[in-house]
């Protein structure tokens, strides 16, 4: 083993150590069970040997940007030793490679992908769970659905055989103000609240995903039960 490889995982080590011990502070702080907040791991860029030895540590759940990069590692994971997620942008053309990889799809934002997810699913007898992502931050260049359409929205898709509508999904703004990062998150968790609480029919808000390596602490004291973390488990990304 290289000596760059070697390092690489001594640092994973001693970030995975503090990023649970982060996680875990904020959710003490906040009344919470850290229990309740699962770690996934953002691994774009990450090389699959990287991602291997950080399962044989303990991390379970990781997740990936790119359809291509996704299906390149796929071969060299060991499924029964990770839960594989789906966390970016999809376009609707590449849901087939996606269905039977994944356990979830976090970025559900339009009708028309959730209606290929679910039909894609349903024809070879799957149920694929699908977070709804939301723009919180009504932001034009970016993805997710419009926080006044999210109720209209969960209804229609709700209907698909195929998907369970699993929780929600934000990016939030960039924010320089913490009181404004923490009304994003809050409002988020107010839609999952009130969401969970209407008990509709293919509707289970078992994961609020939100937070990432600047700001998961902030977001699991908000509420968060799944943050992504990527460069505070694994360094700044590595671009080819």
């Amino acid at each position: 083993m290289g000596s760059l490889a070697t390092e690489a995982m001594r640092s994973f080590d001693e970030n995975f150590k503090r990023v649970g011990e982060e996680i875990a502070r904020a959710a003490e702080k906040a009344g919470r069970d850290p229990r309740e907040v699962s770690l996934l791991a953002a691994t774009k860029t990450v090389p699959v040997e990287t991602i291997r030895y950080a399962l044989s540590q303990g991390l379970f759940h990781i997740g990936e940007n790119r359809v291509q990069e996704l299906l390149d590692k796929y071969g060299a994971l060991e499924r029964e030793a990770c839960d594989l997620q789906f966390i970016g942008r999809l376009q609707t053309n590449k849901v087939k490679y996606l269905i039977g990889k994944v356990s979830c799809i976090q970025s559900v934002d339009s009708v028309k992908l959730a209606r290929e997810i679910a039909r894609l699913s349903a024809a070879q007898g799957l149920v694929t769970k699908v977070l709804v992502q939301v723009n919180i931050g009504r932001e034009e260049q970016k993805g997710g659905v419009d926080p006044d359409a999210l109720y209209g929205f969960i209804d229609q898709i709700r209907e698909f055989p195929g998907i369970s509508v699993n929780g929600l999904m934000a990016i939030p703004p960039v924010c320089d103000k913490e009181t404004v990062l923490s009304g994003y998150f809050s409002a988020m968790r107010k839609y999952y609240v009130d969401i969970a609480a209407k008990k509709l029919d293919n509707v289970n808000m078992h994961s609020l995903s939100m937070g990432m390596s600047s700001d998961f602490p902030l977001a699991v004291a908000c509420g968060a039960t799944m943050v992504r973390v990527g460069s505070s488990l694994f360094g700044a990304r590595q671009y080819v």
